[in-house]
């Protein structure tokens, strides 16, 4: 299992590359069949854990971590930041009947993170006023810090050095309870990493889907509320557009931005880096609709409409009223994580490229199936240790019927394929041969009884069951063959086996005509043998007879005289 903030349910993981095809920043290593998370260039982002069908990615589960605290909550009280997107996981929640159901799990006290998110505006709003950065990018979102700092480390210079909300909040928490501990609690993934780079503000961190799962277990429910706080126009924070509709945004000298979705956010740095934009502030976020879409929300609830709604009408027009802070402590730098991956040479890439049959750029498909954007990125993750040469499926493809073609087209056995309307599908060249067949373009499509006899194909789909080694006559042919028709199901094809024994068939017919003979002659001889055993059995018969009468003659007479005297 991955270590970060992403785990891998190995069991799960079904080769279908689907997270590679989705990751922005491709930060994911294929090996051994299993496609773990590459921490050190994830910008955790949630979208393998979003799109997986199986669900082999999920969140790392803090849970036990919290309970933990909990258990020690009388020397160190635990309180919650609650993401402002709370309203659009949680319909008609209020921060009151939120803070009512975590209070029976244990927790100290339930704040808006909302309450950070004020303090953060006004840092965003002194940039601008300074005009020292040409270009400022938002920070509250740190999968775009991510993003920055691992791949795209030219653009570090525009992002606000200004904590997220979720830091600002849980530094506030802190100071005004002194040895508490702080949990975060949101939609997003990226916090748990950024949890850890700021340990001394925040101690924990739980998505919605955590929670929500604990509080079943525990049988509790978060009712719905009302609340008509007017001063919380920070709630809007997690919508698209939600910061710059906070900030003032006056200055005539800058123009303001709201930029949402991976795709957009990375063609945005490009054009930053390229000088494309002039003074602005950028309010960037990688989940297309913002924090109201994060990818750990219960069930993923990726709804942007309603859940823009719910946010909208929570958020008071007001400012939050919020505790004194030193500004100084918002500030934070944004180091550059480096990823060590040496350029691979031309010469290495096209060696790959070669390898799975892309000798010239029209081999290049670019379909994207093994999740790669085109064949030299895919290459250029093999050569990284990320990818695979298998992974490239129309390789294995032309592969696997380049193979099966050779055995088909080189077996001494004819093979006729055809689907359950019993068209002839494919045909090899034994058949051809054996059949008197030019080419087998002239029959395929065509029905198998202009070939042969479909009784046999009809009797095995009728009644399921396989023929083997049966020998017909072909009359149009005149020769011999033993037939095996063989029924694949899943795919409604018959395959038709046929093995030609005509000389087999005619050495038999000869042997049977030797054997014929041979007993012909035979019984001529033992008619004749015996006609002249039966002659000489005659003569030695009367002979005998004549004999013994003689004896019988002399015997009588010489008792007579035996008894005279």
């Amino acid at each position: 299992m991955s270590q970060g903030a992403i785990e891998l349910k190995k069991s799960n993981c079904k080769n279908c590359y689907k997270c590679i095809r989705y990751c922005p920043v491709k930060s994911i290593r294929f090996s051994g069949n299993q496609a773990p998370v590459v921490d050190e260039e994830c910008i955790y982002c949630g979208r393998c854990i979003v799109v997986c069908p199986q669900h082999a990615k999920e969140a790392r589960n803090d849970v036990e971590k919290v309970k933990v605290f909990l258990a020690d909550g009388d020397k160190a009280p635990v309180y919650v930041s609650l993401a402002p997107s709370f309203v659009a996981n949680y319909p008609q929640a209020t921060i009151e009947s939120v803070q009512k159901a975590l209070l029976k799990l244990g927790f100290a006290g339930v704040e808006e993170t909302a309450l950070g998110a004020s303090m953060v505006k006004d840092q965003y709003e002194k940039l601008v006023a300074e005009g020292k950065q040409e270009v400022i990018i938002s920070t509250c979102c740190h999968s775009v810090n991510l993003l920055v700092r691992r791949h795209f480390p030219q653009a570090i210079a525009h992002l606000a050095r200004v904590v997220s909300p979720m830091v600002a909040h849980c530094q506030s928490l802190k100071e005004r309870f002194p040895g508490c501990k702080t949990v975060f609690v949101g939609p997003c993934v990226a916090k748990k990493h950024e949890q850890t780079e700021h340990k001394e503000a925040v101690d924990c961190v739980l998505t919605f889907r955590e929670l929500s799962a604990w509080l079943e277990e525990e049988k509790i429910k978060i009712e719905a509320g009302h609340d008509e706080n007017a001063y919380s126009k920070a709630r809007l924070f997690p919508a698209c557009g939600g910061i710059l509709r906070t900030m003032k945004c006056d200055d005539p000298h800058y123009t303001y931005l709201a930029i949402d979705g991976a795709h957009n956010c990375r063609m945005a740095l490009k054009d930053v880096m390229e000088g494309k934009l002039g003074r602005c502030f950028i309010e960037m976020s990688m989940c297309t609709g913002s924090c109201i879409c994060g990818p750990v929300m219960d069930g993923y609830r990726s709804t942007p409409i309603s859940g823009f709604v719910a946010v909208r009408d929570y958020a008071g027009p007001h400012d939050f009223v919020v505790p004194p802070y030193d500004p100084e402590s918002l500030r934070c730098d944004h180091p550059y994580s480096k990823i060590n991956h040496e350029v691979p040479s031309e010469e290495s890439i096209q060696r790959i490229l070669k390898m799975v049959g892309k000798t010239s750029k029209a081999d290049e498909l670019n379909c994207g199936s093994c999740g790669y954007d085109t064949c030299r990125a895919k290459a250029i993750a093999v050569i990284q240790g990320k990818a695979d040469l298998s992974m490239c499926l129309p390789f294995l493809k032309d592969r696997a019927e380049s193979f099966s073609d050779t055995i088909i087209n080189n077996t001494p056995n004819g093979i006729i394929v055809v689907n359950e309307s019993l068209e002839v599908q494919q045909i090899n060249s034994a058949a051809l041969h054996l059949l008197n067949l030019q080419e087998a373009s002239t029959v395929l499509g065509e029905k198998i009884d202009r070939l042969l006899e479909p009784s046999i194909f009809q009797e095995v789909m009728l009644m399921g069951e396989n023929v083997s080694n049966r020998v017909l006559y072909l009359a149009d042919y005149l020769k011999y063959v033993e037939i095996s028709v063989l029924q694949d199901r899943n795919y409604h094809v018959l395959m038709c086996i046929l093995r030609d024994i005509t000389e087999e068939q005619n050495a038999r017919e000869r042997k049977e005509k030797i054997r014929q003979h041979t007993i012909e002659v035979t019984d001529q001889v033992v008619e004749k043998q015996m006609r002249v055993v039966q002659e000489i059995a005659s003569l030695l018969g009367e002979t005998t007879a004549e004999t013994k009468i003689a004896l019988t003659k002399l015997k009588e007479s010489l008792s007579d005289e035996s008894t005279v005297h």
